[in-house]
C-alpha cells in the first residue's frame, strides 16, 4: 500500500505532531525522514502532555513501528534522554528502530553553532544551536559520523580524528575555544552511547520497503515546514534540510511511486519564529491574544512566536511544491471569538498583483498582503465532534479556504486534545 505522508505548509509549529499521532492510528510504521531535534511536536493524551524532539510520534501507539530514517541527523544524548523520560511515563519505546544511515550529531557540531550565532549578531539566522546546521554540512562535505559507525569502534575513531583537527583548528583560531579531547568523545559515544543505540540500529531502506511489500500503512512525518525547507523556503532563515514532500523520498528511501497521499498542516493563522519576511504578520492586541491562547511558544526554545493572518498565498505555493491532496487546519478554535477573520488572497508588490509568492527575495519582503475579511462565528468549537455542528460561519470560512487554495481541507482542529479533530471529508 502507498505511504502517507504528513508535511508542514507554513513556517512550522502548524500542529504536524497531533495530525501524525491522529494518523498513526490506522498506520503500522511512522517514519521520520529529514531535520533533528530542533523540532519540537507537543501531543496531548488524555489531558498529559507529550512533547516529542526528536522520535516519531508514531512512538506512542504500541502497535506502531516508530523508525528514525537516514535523512535524520541525531543527537545520541538527546534520543536516550527522550526515550527514558517517554519509558518513565509508561510509553514502550522497545519497538523504536534507527537507520544506519543517519548522522551524528556531535559536541562540535552545537559548539559551532552557537558561537556562529553569537558571531553573526543582527544578521543571525535564531537557529536553536542545536548543531543540526554544521551535522548536516559536514554530510554535505562527507566528513560526517554516521549511526552506524557507533558499532565500530577503530572506524569511528579513525574518521573522528580526521574531523577533529579540523575542527578543533576552528575552534582554536576563530572562536578562541579549548579544543576537544578524541579520547574524551570516544568514550562518551562508544562506551556510554553505543550500547544503548545499537540494538536499534537498521537497515532502514529495507525495513521500510519490506512493509511495503507485506501491504502495510506507512506514515513519512516531516519536521519543520515547507517554508523552512533548504530549497524552497524564505532563504537564508531556513533550516538545513529539505522538509518538503519530495524529501521524504530522500529521506526515507522510497520512491515516488510509493507515496499515494500527501497530508499538508496549517494553522488558520501563521507563526513563525526568528528573522524572515512574513507578509501578513501583525502586531496589535490580536497577536498579543492568538499567542497566549495559542501558546505560541518554541516547544524546545520557549521562544515567543511572531504571528500573522493565513496566508492563501503561500499556501497555493506550498500546494505546488508538495503536490497535496488535502489540508488539515489544526487550532480552528483560537479564531472562536473573534468577529471577523481575514485571509490574505494575493501581494501587491510595486503596483503587481502576486497569486504566488514571488520568486526573488527583495519582492518578498515589500509585498503588501491584499485581504479578504470574512466574518467570524463567535462560537466555541470545543465540543464538535460532527461537521454538521460546525457554525455557519465557519463552514463557509472552510468553503473559502479550499476555493482559495484549490485541496480540500479534511480535518480541523478544535482543541488541544488527541481526538479533538473533525474530520470533515
Amino acid at each position: 500500500m502507498p505511504a502517507t505522508v504528513v508535511v508542514g505548509t507554513q513556517w512550522g509549529d502548524e500542529g504536524k505532531g497531533k495530525l501524525t499521532d491522529l494518523l498513526a492510528k490506522e498506520m503500522q510504521m511512522v517514519v521520520r525522514y529529514q531535520g533533528g531535534h530542533n523540532a519540537g511536536h507537543t501531543i496531548v493524551v488524555d489531558g498529559e502532555k507529550y512533547a516529542l524532539r526528536l522520535l516519531p510520534s508514531g512512538v506512542l501507539y504500541p502497535h506502531t513501528t516508530a523508525v528514525i530514517g537516514n535523512g535524520v541527523v541525531v543527537d545520541p544524548a538527546v534520543l536516550l534522554d527522550e526515550i527514558d523520560r517517554l519509558t518513565a511515563r509508561g510509553i514502550d519505546c522497545s519497538r523504536l528502530r534507527i537507520s544506519g544511515n543517519a548522522h551524528l550529531i556531535m559536541p562540535y557540531h552545537q559548539e559551532i553553532d552557537a558561537l556562529t550565532e553569537r558571531r553573526l549578531g543582527p544578521n543571525k539566522l535564531g537557529t536553536t544551536k542545536s548543531g543540526i546546521g554544521p551535522a548536516y554540512a559536514d554530510k554535505a562535505s562527507r566528513v560526517g559520523l554516521r549511526v552506524q559507525d557507533l558499532t565500530d569502534p577503530k572506524i569511528f575513531r579513525e574518521k573522528l580524528e580526521v574531523v577533529l583537527k579540523e575542527k578543533n583548528q576552528i575552534l582554536a583560531k576563530i572562536f578562541n575555544r579549548l579544543p576537544l579531547s578524541i579520547d574524551a568523545l570516544c568514550k562518551k559515544y562508544l562506551d556510554d552511547y553505543a550500547p544503548r543505540i545499537a540494538p536499534m540500529i537498521v537497515d532502514s531502506v529495507s525495513l521500510i520497503h519490506e512493509a511495503l511489500e507485506r501491504g502495510e500503512n506507512i506514515l513519512l512525518e516531516g519536521a519543520q515546514a515547507t517554508f523552512l525547507d533548504l530549497d524552497h523556503g524564505t532563504y537564508p532563515f531556513v533550516t538545513s534540510s529539505n522538509p518538503v514532500a519530495g524529501g521524504a523520498c530522500t529521506g526515507a528511501g522510497v520512491g515516488p511511486r510509493d507515496i499515494g497521499r500527501v497530508v499538508g498542516i496549517a494553522k488558520p493563522y501563521i507563526t513563525r519564529v526568528g528573522a524572515g519576511p512574513f507578509p501578513t504578520e501583525i502586531h496589535d492586541e490580536l497577536a498579543d491574544d492568538l499567542i497566549e491562547r495559542g501558546g505560541e511558544y518554541g516547544t524546545n526554545t520557549g521562544r515567543r512566536r511572531r504571528v500573522g493572518w493565513f496566508d492563501a498565498v503561500m499556501m497555493r505555493q506550498a500546494v505546488r511544491l508538495n503536490s497535496l491532496s488535502e489540508l488539515a487546519l489544526a487550532k480552528l478554535d483560537m479564531l472562536d471569538p473573534l468577529d471577523s477573520v481575514k485571509v490574505c488572497v494575493a501581494y501587491e508588490v510595486d503596483g503587481v498583483r502576486h497569486k504566488y509568492m514571488p520568486h526573488h527575495q527583495s519582492d518578498l519582503h515589500k509585498a503588501v498582503p491584499i485581504y479578504e475579511e470574512l466574518k467570524g462565528w463567535n462560537a466555541s468549537l470545543t465540543d464538535v465532534t460532527e461537521p454538521h455542528q460546525l457554525p455557519a460561519a465557519c463552514i463557509e470560512y472552510l468553503k473559502f479556504l479550499a476555493a482559495e487554495i484549490g485541496i480540500p481541507i479534511s480535518y480541523v482542529g478544535t482543541g488541544p486534545g488527541r481526538d479533538q479533530f473533525v474530520h470533515t471529508a
